[in-house]
Parts: C-alpha cells; structure tokens; sequence
C-alpha cells in the first residue's frame, strides 16, 4: 500500500506541558468518509494535536477527505495521510489539543 506524508506523525515523544507529540491510547471512536452521513467504529491507537492513528474496519483511498467524532473535542476534519494492515494515519486540517480529549467508556 502507498504511504503519504507522514510528518504529522514523526514525533513520537510523549506529550509534554506545551501538548506536543503522541499520545498512546485506547478508545473507540466514529469516522466518516467524505460526505457520507453514516459513521463506522473505528479504535483510536495514538493521538497528536497534528493527527492520529486508527484501527479500521475495511481499507480507506489514500489522501480520502474523513472526519472523526473526539469525545470532549467533537467531529475533526482531516486527511488519511498512510494505510497498512487495518491501520490508518490521519493527519488532522487544524491542530486540536490532545488533552481535551475525554474518552468514552466503551460498550
């Protein structure tokens, strides 16, 4: 599969006071693709302010418009960025704050 830019992701040091580089996690989210009204579940495996990584039900096309529903931040915009073995790179259109984030308990 074909790998975009993925300088959203090449920090990899834990998030500091300045809410800078990636944060593992485990929570479940929504994505949409494009204009689609329906959103699938997907799991969300780490999170920056540039963007973040998901674990995904089915293949999504390279540089594909998305959306993804963050509890305490709400629907974010972006691009997936990078696709590999049920994995996907999202890099966000704007920057968010990582630690607004409040995941669900998930069902």
């Amino acid at each position: 599969m074909k790998h975009l830019d993925t300088g959203a992701f090449a920090d990899a040091a834990p998030l500091d006071g300045q809410g800078r580089g990636r944060e593992s996690v485990s929570f479940n989210a929504r994505l949409r693709v494009g204009d689609a009204k329906r959103a699938a579940k997907v799991r969300i495996r780490n999170v920056s302010p540039g963007g973040l990584m998901a674990e995904v039900p089915r293949p999504l096309a390279p540089d594909a418009a998305v959306e993804i529903e963050l509890a305490g931040i709400g629907w974010v915009a972006g691009r997936v960025a990078w696709q590999i073995e049920g994995r996907v790179g999202v890099a966000f259109d704007s920057e968010i704050d990582p630690r607004r984030l409040q995941p669900a308990a998930d069902a």
